[in-house]
């Protein structure tokens, strides 16, 4: 009885004091985190009236880029739980919270948390109950809402995309297909010119190593190739650079729409050929020492305007990933725009395994073995944790470049992606949610953003995601909860990168945004001076037309200015005139 009555007790100051909360899934974490503030917790019932948004509409909108469909479904039910050593879980081994559960089951839930944003309609929520999800996320948590959004930064902000996105397209879209072929044919004239630079200077490499061979010891004889590509395929290289230099500074403008490229279709796909047979069957790659230095030039001229062109290798190999999928499955690595495109039309003989070079991806690496020839440094579950990184950073000699590059760079692009989706995704103040974003690091360290994750799963599958997602939901908790009641509260390892002030948009109400214009009537003064009018005309049309030519001058002047007649400004040009409708 004594339990009994102290569990009705803590559910009435939790109904009072609207601490009830409902959880989908496992999470030890927020469900302890929450109790210990007094919470309780009302069991999901799922309703089988309850109908989810039907496949057809999800594919659509993800083709849009607006879905609601989680690209990274959250928990992976098969991963078997480990509960981190940050807290000791208290297990309802009495059945108090199922008893404080029962009795709230037919209370209103003040915070929700769910796996999938479609579970459950935010439009029939109060203003004052909790959720985990905003609508129409999907503009920047899918590939194909990524890819288009970023497109709109230069509205929102003065950046460039291209400086950390990797450039994407839509190849089920025409258009996206026409402008993903165009530039995969000016990636290998520009990969080209990079082959040559680097022949060059490997050529003095080896000249410079065969100079240090003492006595008469004779050079290794080169294989002698079968096949060689002529120096006039460098120069159609050159000049499809130099046509694309002249693109991007506009000066083709006065060009006609109908003047042909330097090479059509045909030529490019030529050239694509002689480009397989150096880049994938070792043709040599024949060049004239005067080609070298222009080669350095026109790399430099686009190093200028092609913020990708280091970080896009000097191979063509692209990432093929489906539109509405996660967790690694279906990626490819392609390096030929013919299957690229067979793949695109539906020919399923292009599809091949891939999965063993996910290197990065959990969900991937857990059903695979590691190879006897990795480095031995390396984890056995391919992690490691910042800090280990940033220790790595420091033996290869750049303690600095975390701080001044990685992080910066990694705010940057994030806050530019929620900068071009935050008129797609629908306002909720109540609202909050985890997105996890994926990055690649260059040479140089500057962070490239491959995509956002919506749901990032809180699985402890690792050493290091244990001690991480615990920690994350944790302090979510700390910035959702506890800063509205104390906005100088602790909020853990959570950091605000960016505020901007809300900007009210008024209320649409129907009114017709429309000018509208009338006929404007000669007055009658045209007609006396036609018809031989006497000279004190002009006084009359002092008296008569002063408030009708402020009216009319007025007018004239607010939509756009109206030819006066011959007779009018024949008439405005005497000094003792004066003209009705003259406007300012």
């Amino acid at each position: 009885m004594g339990q009994l009555r102290n569990a009705k007790i803590h559910v009435e100051r939790a109904v009072k004091q609207k601490k009830i909360f409902m959880i989908q899934g496992r999470y030890p974490v927020i469900r302890y985190l929450l109790r210990q503030r007094g919470w309780v917790e009302k069991k999901m019932v799922h309703h089988p009236g309850i109908t989810l948004p039907s496949p057809q509409r999800a594919l659509v909108s993800s083709v849009m880029g607006d879905s609601d469909t989680t690209e990274d479904e959250d928990e992976d039910e098969d991963e078997a739980f480990q509960p981190p050593q940050l807290f000791n879980f208290d297990v309802d081994l009495d059945g108090t919270h199922a008893l404080m559960s029962r009795m709230v089951r037919h209370a209103i839930p003040y915070f929700i948390w769910t796996t999938r944003r479609d579970v459950l309609d935010c439009r029939f929520l109060s203003k004052d109950q909790m959720i985990n999800h905003y609508a129409r996320a999907g503009s920047f948590t899918t590939k194909v809402g990524l890819c288009l959004n970023l497109r709109n930064l230069p509205w929102f902000d003065e950046a460039d995309a291209d400086s950390f996105f990797p450039r994407c397209y839509r190849l089920g879209a025409e258009d996206d297909k026409k402008a993903f072929i165009e530039d995969f044919w000016l990636t290998a004239a520009r990969n080209v010119l990079k082959l040559v630079v680097k022949s060059e200077w490997k050529s003095y490499s080896i000249q410079a190593e065969e100079e240090e061979i003492p006595g008469d010891k004779q050079p290794k004889k080169q294989e002698k190739k079968s096949v060689a590509v002529s120096p006039e395929f460098v120069d159609q290289a050159l000049c499809a650079c130099k046509e694309h230099l002249s693109n991007l500074a506009h000066m083709d403008i006065d060009k006609q729409l109908e003047a042909p490229l330097y090479l059509s279709p045909e030529g490019w796909s030529l050239f694509l050929q002689r480009y397989y047979q150096v880049i994938h069957e070792g043709a040599e790659l024949r060049h004239l020492d005067t080609q070298v230095q222009r080669c350095e030039d026109i790399l430099q001229q686009l190093r200028a305007v092609v913020p990708q062109i280091d970080m896009e290798g000097d191979r063509n190999v692209w990432i093929v990933k489906p539109g509405a999928k996660s967790r690694g499955r279906g990626i490819m690595c392609m390096d030929h725009l013919e299957e690229m495109l067979k793949l695109v039309d539906g020919n399923l003989m292009m599809m091949k395994d891939s999965n063993s070079v996910h290197l990065c991806n959990n969900s991937i690496q857990k059903h695979l073995e590691n190879s006897c020839h990795r480095h031995p440094l390396l984890p056995s579950n391919n992690m490691w944790s910042s800090q280990k990184f940033q220790a790595h950073l420091q033996e290869m000699g750049a303690p600095n470049a975390w701080s001044t590059v990685i992080v910066p760079g990694m705010k940057a692009a994030v806050i530019h992606a929620l900068q071009t989706s935050q008129d797609t995704v629908q306002c909720r103040k109540a609202s909050f949610e985890l997105y996890g974003a994926d990055f690649v690091f260059g040479e140089d360290f500057q962070p490239w953003l491959i995509e956002i994750n919506a749901s990032p799963t809180m699985a402890p599958s690792t050493a290091v995601t244990a001690r991480l997602c615990a920690g994350v939901q944790a302090d979510t908790l700390r910035v959702v909860i506890d800063r509205r009641l104390d906005r100088s509260c602790d909020t853990g390892a959570f950091e605000l990168i960016y505020k901007q002030p809300a900007v009210e948009v008024p209320q649409y109400v129907g009114i017709r945004l429309q000018v509208e214009g009338s006929t404007i009537k000669k007055p009658m003064a045209m007609c006396h001076q036609r018809m031989g009018a006497c000279p004190t005309l002009p006084h009359l049309l002092i008296q008569r037309g002063s408030r009708e030519g402020k009216d009319l001058g007025t007018f004239a002047h607010s939509l756009l200015p109206l030819p006066r007649p011959p007779h009018q400004g024949s008439a405005a040009s005497s000094p003792h005139t004066p003209t009705p409708g003259a406007g300012p």
